[in-house]
Protein backbone atom coordinates (compact mmCIF):
# COMPACT_ATOMS: atom_id res chain seq x y z
CA UNK A 1 0.00 0.00 0.00
CA UNK A 2 1.47 3.77 -0.88
CA UNK A 3 0.09 6.83 -1.43
CA UNK A 4 0.09 8.63 -5.13
CA UNK A 5 -0.27 12.55 -5.55
CA UNK A 6 -0.60 14.52 -8.63
CA UNK A 7 -1.17 17.91 -9.89
CA UNK A 8 -1.47 19.85 -13.34
CA UNK A 9 -2.20 23.17 -13.40
CA UNK A 10 -3.82 24.72 -16.39
CA UNK A 11 -3.89 28.08 -14.58
CA UNK A 12 -0.37 30.17 -14.99
CA UNK A 13 -1.06 32.42 -11.71
CA UNK A 14 -1.11 28.93 -9.54
CA UNK A 15 2.84 28.26 -10.47
CA UNK A 16 4.00 29.79 -7.37
CA UNK A 17 1.19 27.50 -5.26
CA UNK A 18 2.23 24.25 -6.51
CA UNK A 19 4.94 22.86 -4.00
CA UNK A 20 2.27 24.30 -1.05
CA UNK A 21 -0.79 22.10 -3.11
CA UNK A 22 1.71 19.30 -3.53
CA UNK A 23 2.59 18.99 -0.08
CA UNK A 24 -0.46 19.36 1.48
CA UNK A 25 -1.59 16.34 -0.73
CA UNK A 26 0.89 13.79 0.12
CA UNK A 27 0.87 14.66 3.59
CA UNK A 28 -2.79 13.38 3.68
CA UNK A 29 -1.43 10.03 2.09
CA UNK A 30 1.00 9.28 5.29
CA UNK A 31 -0.86 6.75 6.38
CA UNK A 32 -0.38 4.83 3.16
CA UNK A 33 3.14 4.92 3.36
CA UNK A 34 4.84 5.95 5.80
CA UNK A 35 8.99 4.30 5.32
CA UNK A 36 10.09 7.16 2.50
CA UNK A 37 8.50 10.09 0.43
CA UNK A 38 9.83 12.30 -2.93
CA UNK A 39 8.28 14.49 -5.22
CA UNK A 40 9.15 15.60 -8.49
CA UNK A 41 8.77 19.29 -9.32
CA UNK A 42 8.29 20.80 -13.05
CA UNK A 43 9.67 24.04 -12.65
CA UNK A 44 11.06 26.81 -15.19
CA UNK A 45 13.95 25.16 -17.65
CA UNK A 46 17.12 25.44 -17.62
CA UNK A 47 19.65 26.53 -20.43
CA UNK A 48 20.75 23.29 -20.69
CA UNK A 49 19.92 20.23 -18.12
CA UNK A 50 19.43 20.27 -14.51
CA UNK A 51 21.24 17.15 -12.73
CA UNK A 52 19.56 16.14 -9.37
CA UNK A 53 21.59 14.22 -7.09
CA UNK A 54 22.28 13.17 -3.70
CA UNK A 55 24.38 12.05 -0.83
CA UNK A 56 24.42 10.28 2.34
CA UNK A 57 27.20 13.19 3.71
CA UNK A 58 26.69 16.50 1.73
CA UNK A 59 28.74 18.67 3.64
CA UNK A 60 31.75 16.71 2.12
CA UNK A 61 30.55 15.46 -0.97
CA UNK A 62 28.79 18.77 -1.93
CA UNK A 63 31.78 21.05 -0.93
CA UNK A 64 33.26 22.04 -4.00
CA UNK A 65 31.29 19.86 -6.40
CA UNK A 66 30.17 22.62 -9.36
CA UNK A 67 33.80 23.82 -9.44
CA UNK A 68 35.27 20.22 -9.79
CA UNK A 69 32.81 19.19 -12.41
CA UNK A 70 33.19 22.57 -14.32
CA UNK A 71 36.89 21.30 -14.95
CA UNK A 72 36.11 17.91 -15.81
CA UNK A 73 33.81 19.19 -18.56
CA UNK A 74 35.34 22.48 -19.27
CA UNK A 75 32.20 24.06 -19.22
CA UNK A 76 29.84 25.97 -16.97
CA UNK A 77 27.98 24.43 -14.37
CA UNK A 78 25.63 26.35 -11.32
CA UNK A 79 24.83 24.36 -8.19
CA UNK A 80 21.86 24.79 -5.59
CA UNK A 81 22.26 22.80 -2.61
CA UNK A 82 19.04 21.85 -0.69
CA UNK A 83 19.68 19.27 2.34
CA UNK A 84 20.77 16.19 1.20
CA UNK A 85 20.19 16.56 -3.24
CA UNK A 86 22.44 19.30 -5.07
CA UNK A 87 20.86 20.41 -8.53
CA UNK A 88 23.60 21.21 -11.27
CA UNK A 89 22.94 23.05 -14.09
CA UNK A 90 24.85 21.42 -16.94
CA UNK A 91 25.65 21.57 -20.61
CA UNK A 92 22.94 19.64 -22.54
CA UNK A 93 25.43 17.49 -24.05
CA UNK A 94 27.61 16.78 -21.18
CA UNK A 95 24.64 14.27 -19.61
CA UNK A 96 26.61 11.41 -20.23
CA UNK A 97 30.30 12.62 -18.77
CA UNK A 98 28.25 14.07 -15.79
CA UNK A 99 26.72 10.57 -15.13
CA UNK A 100 30.17 9.34 -14.95
CA UNK A 101 31.87 11.81 -12.97
CA UNK A 102 29.35 11.64 -10.33
CA UNK A 103 29.48 7.58 -10.41
CA UNK A 104 33.16 8.07 -9.75
CA UNK A 105 32.59 10.25 -6.26
CA UNK A 106 29.90 8.00 -5.44
CA UNK A 107 27.01 9.98 -5.96
CA UNK A 108 23.43 8.93 -6.98
CA UNK A 109 21.76 10.85 -9.73
CA UNK A 110 17.95 11.24 -8.48
CA UNK A 111 16.89 12.20 -12.23
CA UNK A 112 17.92 14.81 -14.91
CA UNK A 113 16.11 16.96 -17.18
CA UNK A 114 15.42 20.36 -18.39
CA UNK A 115 12.52 21.26 -15.97
CA UNK A 116 12.32 18.35 -13.57
CA UNK A 117 14.12 18.39 -9.84
CA UNK A 118 13.32 15.61 -8.32
CA UNK A 119 13.74 14.90 -4.39
CA UNK A 120 13.24 12.05 -2.10
CA UNK A 121 14.67 10.40 1.10
CA UNK A 122 13.57 8.12 3.87
CA UNK A 123 11.00 9.56 6.03
CA UNK A 124 7.52 11.19 6.75
CA UNK A 125 6.01 13.11 3.83
CA UNK A 126 6.14 15.87 6.45
CA UNK A 127 9.57 16.00 7.25
CA UNK A 128 10.80 15.21 3.72
CA UNK A 129 8.89 17.95 2.34
CA UNK A 130 10.20 20.26 5.16
CA UNK A 131 13.87 19.32 4.46
CA UNK A 132 13.68 19.93 0.73
CA UNK A 133 11.41 23.47 0.99
CA UNK A 134 8.62 21.77 -1.21
CA UNK A 135 6.30 24.06 -0.09
CA UNK A 136 8.23 26.86 -1.75
CA UNK A 137 8.52 25.56 -5.11
CA UNK A 138 7.34 27.07 -7.85
CA UNK A 139 6.30 25.13 -10.97
CA UNK A 140 3.48 23.68 -13.99
CA UNK A 141 3.25 20.15 -12.32
CA UNK A 142 4.61 17.68 -10.31
CA UNK A 143 3.89 14.35 -9.03
CA UNK A 144 4.39 12.55 -5.60
CA UNK A 145 4.95 9.38 -3.37
CA UNK A 146 4.72 8.00 -0.07
CA UNK A 147 5.87 4.52 0.34
CA UNK A 148 4.81 1.34 2.56
CA UNK A 149 7.76 -1.04 1.43
CA UNK A 150 6.66 -4.56 0.37
CA UNK A 151 9.08 -5.82 -1.82
CA UNK A 152 12.56 -4.24 -1.55
CA UNK A 153 14.43 -2.02 1.04
CA UNK A 154 13.82 1.24 2.37
CA UNK A 155 16.36 2.94 1.45
CA UNK A 156 16.76 6.54 -1.02
CA UNK A 157 17.45 4.60 -3.82
CA UNK A 158 14.15 2.57 -3.33
CA UNK A 159 11.72 5.75 -2.82
CA UNK A 160 9.68 6.93 -5.73
CA UNK A 161 9.48 8.59 -7.90
CA UNK A 162 11.98 6.79 -10.38
CA UNK A 163 13.48 8.65 -13.19
CA UNK A 164 15.20 6.75 -16.11
CA UNK A 165 15.00 9.52 -18.97
CA UNK A 166 15.06 12.98 -19.19
CA UNK A 167 12.32 15.07 -17.93
CA UNK A 168 10.58 11.67 -17.22
CA UNK A 169 9.44 10.01 -13.82
CA UNK A 170 7.27 7.31 -12.30
CA UNK A 171 5.10 6.70 -9.14
CA UNK A 172 3.56 3.44 -8.38
CA UNK A 173 1.08 1.84 -6.32
CA UNK A 174 1.07 -1.97 -6.46
CA UNK A 175 2.63 -4.94 -7.14
CA UNK A 176 4.20 -6.44 -10.70
CA UNK A 177 4.63 -10.16 -10.94
CA UNK A 178 7.03 -10.07 -13.78
CA UNK A 179 9.43 -7.50 -13.23
CA UNK A 180 12.26 -10.36 -13.58
CA UNK A 181 11.69 -11.37 -16.75
CA UNK A 182 11.03 -7.81 -17.87
CA UNK A 183 14.12 -6.51 -15.95
CA UNK A 184 15.97 -8.88 -18.43
CA UNK A 185 14.38 -7.96 -21.37
CA UNK A 186 14.88 -3.81 -20.64
CA UNK A 187 18.21 -5.09 -19.61
CA UNK A 188 19.09 -5.77 -23.59
CA UNK A 189 17.80 -2.80 -24.99
CA UNK A 190 19.62 -0.63 -22.33
CA UNK A 191 17.25 0.35 -20.06
CA UNK A 192 18.98 -1.42 -17.18
CA UNK A 193 16.74 -0.69 -13.69
CA UNK A 194 19.39 0.29 -11.04
CA UNK A 195 17.50 -1.48 -8.42
CA UNK A 196 15.82 -4.14 -7.41
CA UNK A 197 12.19 -1.80 -6.80
CA UNK A 198 9.70 -3.43 -9.16
CA UNK A 199 8.66 0.28 -10.26
CA UNK A 200 11.90 1.11 -11.81
CA UNK A 201 11.44 -1.58 -14.00
CA UNK A 202 7.99 -0.20 -14.82
CA UNK A 203 9.77 3.35 -15.02
CA UNK A 204 12.46 1.97 -17.60
CA UNK A 205 9.52 -0.01 -19.78
CA UNK A 206 8.35 3.66 -19.80
CA UNK A 207 11.32 5.29 -21.28
CA UNK A 208 12.28 2.29 -23.99
CA UNK A 209 8.65 2.82 -25.56
CA UNK A 210 9.47 6.67 -25.63
CA UNK A 211 12.95 5.84 -27.10
CA UNK A 212 11.36 3.69 -29.85
CA UNK A 213 8.84 6.67 -30.78
CA UNK A 214 5.80 5.99 -28.77
CA UNK A 215 3.86 9.02 -27.45
CA UNK A 216 3.12 9.01 -23.77
CA UNK A 217 0.18 7.73 -24.79
CA UNK A 218 1.08 4.53 -26.58
CA UNK A 219 3.57 3.57 -23.92
CA UNK A 220 1.00 3.88 -20.89
CA UNK A 221 -1.28 1.93 -23.23
CA UNK A 222 1.83 -0.79 -23.50
CA UNK A 223 1.91 -1.47 -19.75
CA UNK A 224 -1.24 -2.88 -19.85
CA UNK A 225 0.13 -5.94 -22.44
CA UNK A 226 3.25 -6.28 -21.20
CA UNK A 227 3.42 -5.41 -17.18
CA UNK A 228 1.52 -7.92 -15.17
CA UNK A 229 0.08 -7.62 -11.56
CA UNK A 230 -1.45 -4.83 -10.05
CA UNK A 231 -0.83 -1.13 -10.29
CA UNK A 232 -1.89 2.66 -10.67
CA UNK A 233 1.02 3.94 -12.41
CA UNK A 234 1.29 8.14 -12.60
CA UNK A 235 4.25 9.74 -15.32
CA UNK A 236 5.53 12.73 -15.41
CA UNK A 237 7.25 14.51 -18.46
CA UNK A 238 8.25 17.89 -19.01
CA UNK A 239 4.80 18.47 -20.73
CA UNK A 240 2.08 15.97 -18.34
CA UNK A 241 1.10 13.68 -16.95
CA UNK A 242 -0.49 10.66 -17.49
CA UNK A 243 -2.63 7.58 -15.29
CA UNK A 244 -3.27 4.46 -16.07
CA UNK A 245 -4.40 1.24 -13.75
CA UNK A 246 -4.10 -2.25 -14.34
CA UNK A 247 -7.59 -4.30 -15.54
CA UNK A 248 -8.45 -5.25 -12.62
CA UNK A 249 -8.39 -1.59 -10.49
CA UNK A 250 -7.69 -2.87 -7.10
CA UNK A 251 -5.79 -0.31 -6.13
CA UNK A 252 -7.69 2.96 -5.35
CA UNK A 253 -7.46 5.89 -7.19
CA UNK A 254 -9.07 9.35 -7.64
CA UNK A 255 -9.20 12.06 -10.53
CA UNK A 256 -10.80 15.87 -10.15
CA UNK A 257 -10.75 18.67 -12.83
CA UNK A 258 -11.46 22.32 -13.01
CA UNK A 259 -10.81 25.09 -15.27
CA UNK A 260 -7.42 25.41 -13.18
CA UNK A 261 -5.74 22.43 -12.62
CA UNK A 262 -6.24 18.22 -13.12
CA UNK A 263 -5.50 16.58 -10.11
CA UNK A 264 -4.86 12.88 -8.90
CA UNK A 265 -5.22 11.23 -5.41
CA UNK A 266 -5.03 7.79 -4.28
CA UNK A 267 -7.78 9.09 -2.02
CA UNK A 268 -10.18 11.61 -2.64
CA UNK A 269 -8.58 13.15 1.14
CA UNK A 270 -5.76 13.62 -1.03
CA UNK A 271 -8.13 16.61 -3.37
CA UNK A 272 -10.00 17.78 -0.44
CA UNK A 273 -8.40 20.75 0.26
CA UNK A 274 -7.65 22.36 -3.02
CA UNK A 275 -9.38 25.41 -4.54
CA UNK A 276 -12.65 25.44 -6.09
CA UNK A 277 -12.69 21.12 -5.72
CA UNK A 278 -16.59 21.71 -4.34
CA UNK A 279 -17.45 22.62 -8.43
CA UNK A 280 -14.62 20.39 -9.90
CA UNK A 281 -15.50 17.13 -11.67
CA UNK A 282 -14.44 14.37 -9.64
CA UNK A 283 -14.23 10.36 -11.13
CA UNK A 284 -12.28 7.09 -10.75
CA UNK A 285 -9.99 6.30 -13.15
CA UNK A 286 -11.57 3.32 -15.01
CA UNK A 287 -9.50 0.60 -15.31
CA UNK A 288 -7.16 -0.86 -18.47
CA UNK A 289 -7.58 3.28 -19.37
CA UNK A 290 -5.28 5.94 -20.16
CA UNK A 291 -5.72 9.53 -18.80
CA UNK A 292 -3.18 12.21 -19.92
CA UNK A 293 -2.63 15.80 -20.25
CA UNK A 294 0.01 18.19 -22.29
CA UNK A 295 0.73 21.80 -22.50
Amino acid sequence: MCGIVGLFLKKEALRPQLGNMLTDMLITMTDRGPDSAGIAIYGDEAEGLKMTVQSDTPETAFDGLDGALEAALGRKVTMKVVDTHAVLTIPDDAEDEARAFMAARGLRVMGVGSAMEIFKEIGLPKDVAARFGIRQMAGSHGIGHTRMATESAVTTMGAHPFSTGDDQCLVHNGSLSNHNQMRRVLTQKGFAPQTQNDTEVAACYISSRLAEGANLGEALEGTLDDLDGFFTFVVGTKNGFGVVRDPIACKPAVMAETEDYVAFGSEYRALANLPGIEAARVWEPEPATVYFWER
